[in-house]
């Protein structure tokens, strides 16, 4: 293994290892209750081994995804761990869970086509697992209104970030089909 190879498997582990201890009390809604950590390490699986991204820094973005807007860690503890690329897209990513759930929603809607092209990748990413989950099972105390609803306002947010990998824009088109949305 190249010193290269092992640099990058040294950093995206880790980043598991940081996401998985931030997320360590978390579960998913699903009916299941899986562990929440799954959701991170496979919106990495679909950019790697799905939409064929490479880049690590993108990869350890969408690994972290959510620890800001969803543990106690901040963007600087972020940026101290992994730099100011990583921080910078988890940024662009994060919904401010101080404003109402409805301004939230607009806003990725509203942002959406002005992200950076990294910050882009991991929300397709983010979209594309969460509305599989939905496909899969309905969460708890959710209604099929709600999930409808949600794959409603998915497709608005994805508009907005079109143009950005051809397969996973597919992939989530057979799911608004599916759903006819």
């Amino acid at each position: 293994m190249s010193s290269d190879t092992s640099h990058t498997v040294e950093l995206l582990i880790k980043c598991i290892n940081f996401a998985a201890v931030k997320h360590r009390d978390q579960r998913r809604l699903d009916p299941e209750g899986t562990p929440y950590i799954n959701h991170p390490i496979g919106v990495a699986y679909i950019l790697t081994n799905e939409a064929k991204v490479s880049d690590v820094e993108v990869i350890q973005a969408a690994i972290l995804h959510d620890t800001v807007e969803d543990t106690n860690t901040t963007l600087e503890e972020i940026e101290e761990e992994f730099g100011s690329k990583v921080s910078s897209i988890v940024a662009e990513v994060t919904d401010d869970k101080t404003l109402h759930r409805d301004t939230r929603k607009a806003l990725q809607i509203q942002h959406a086509p002005t992200c950076t092209f990294p910050a882009k990748l991991v929300k397709l990413a983010d979209k594309l697992y969460n509305l599989r989950d939905l496909d899969r099972a309905v969460p708890r105390k959710w209604t099929a209104y709600r999930v409808q609803e949600y794959f409603v306002w998915s497709k608005k947010v994805v508009e907005g970030l079109r143009g950005t990998n051809k397969w996973m824009e597919e992939s989530l088109d057979e799911l608004f089909k599916k759903r006819n949305v």
